[in-house]
């Protein structure tokens, strides 16, 4: 049966999602959504501080005391970073409609140790089977729910993110300016990518990295050594940048580079993409879907590269600086795909499907 207009909607966010000292494709993801469901929903947003996903005692009893206040058969859709605590969860959605939102499925964070991430696969595995609807952030990352937590595919659903429109990039002829937009962690692959640029340090290119680096601090810090042997501003570790600093950012580049190993969908790659820009990334599923060409690569806006492999980064980025006609082929691909972005309304629609069936 459907809701009705207007009927409470609960929705349970880690406790940083508008800091803008932490920004992610998360956040942004949640708060879009979050603000575009209020046109339909009373949208009640409960906000958890903490380490999520092992957020520690404390902030496990607040997220239980606060469903526990909440109406029997009350919708509440949690964000995937908080599924991680069975023990509240699952006795939670015996009472609550839950919906679960799954970014990025716990355990295949990079990084983690193989006993840390089965720990967390264990602990979501047991949130959303006892979910009422799970939500993916892409087709991609629908597969890969259903498969590792033991789903029917069909009860996976998915909203994939929603770019807002904006002004195209002014591109330059010789195609030198580079930008990764990304939290400077080991499954972002800047460790890849200042390796890759070593290898074309013959030619002329400038990188800057715009993203969050206090997340892992001392992957940053090997990251910026290496860095530095690349010469005196070549590749550029800019820290966060929000708003008109962010879109100055991609308002002055040519070709977007996102070579992380592990990506749901890549929300920097439509952004890019909204203002012409050419990407070059990782060929991971989610990646490719966000691109547009998930099923065939020819006229697609942007190459893709196996994740984790300087040398083929490499070789993308030679051809790219290298070869005048392969940049415009890439360029006019690139208007071709910005045209044809869906926007934020399409994700709010997708969700408010799921929180009506």
């Amino acid at each position: 049966m459907s809701r009705p207009r207007r009927a409470a909607l609960y929705v349970a966010l880690p406790g940083d999602i508008d800091d803008p000292a932490a920004p992610s494709g998360g956040n942004h993801y949640d708060r879009r959504v979050c603000d575009g469901l209020a046109a339909d929903f009373d949208v009640r947003e409960l906000a958890f501080p903490g380490a999520w996903p092992r957020p520690g005692p404390a902030a496990e009893r607040a997220l239980a005391d606060a469903l526990d206040e909440l109406p029997d058969g009350a919708d509440v859709l949690l964000d995937g970073l908080l599924a991680g605590v069975p023990d509240v969860l699952v006795p939670a959605a015996r009472r609550l409609r839950l919906i679960v939102l799954v970014h990025l499925p716990l355990g295949d964070e990079t990084g983690l140790a193989p006993a840390d991430a089965a720990i967390l696969t264990e602990r979501e595995r047991r949130t959303v089977q006892a979910a009422s609807a799970v939500v993916a952030t892409s087709r991609a990352a629908a597969r890969r729910v259903a498969t590792v937590h033991g789903l029917d595919p069909a009860h996976v659903q998915v909203a994939a993110p929603g770019v807002e429109p904006a002004p195209a990039a002014s591109a330059s002829s010789a195609g030198t300016r580079l930008l990764c937009v990304a939290a400077v962690t080991p499954r972002k692959g800047h460790d890849v990518l200042v390796e890759a640029l070593a290898r074309v340090a013959d030619l002329a290119w400038e990188c800057r990295c715009v993203g969050d680096m206090d997340r892992q601090p001392e992957f940053a810090a090997q990251v910026r050594a290496r860095a530095a042997d690349l010469g005196p501003g070549r590749f550029q570790l800019l820290g966060t940048r929000n708003g008109s600093a962010l879109a100055a950012a991609y308002a002055a580049t040519d070709l977007l580079i996102l070579p992380s190993r592990a990506e749901t969908y890549g929300m920097v790659v439509t952004e890019a993409l909204a203002r012409g820009v050419p990407v070059l990334a990782s060929h991971l599923d989610g990646v490719a879907e966000a691109i547009g060409c998930a099923e065939a690569l020819n006229g697609a806006p942007g190459l893709l590269v196996p994740p984790g492999d300087p040398a083929a980064l490499a070789a993308a980025l030679r051809d790219w600086l290298t070869d005048a006609e392969l940049r415009e082929r890439l360029r006019a691909a690139a208007a071709a795909r910005r045209a044809a972005l869906p926007g934020w309304d399409v994700t709010v629609r997708e969700l408010t499907k799921v929180v009506c069936a």
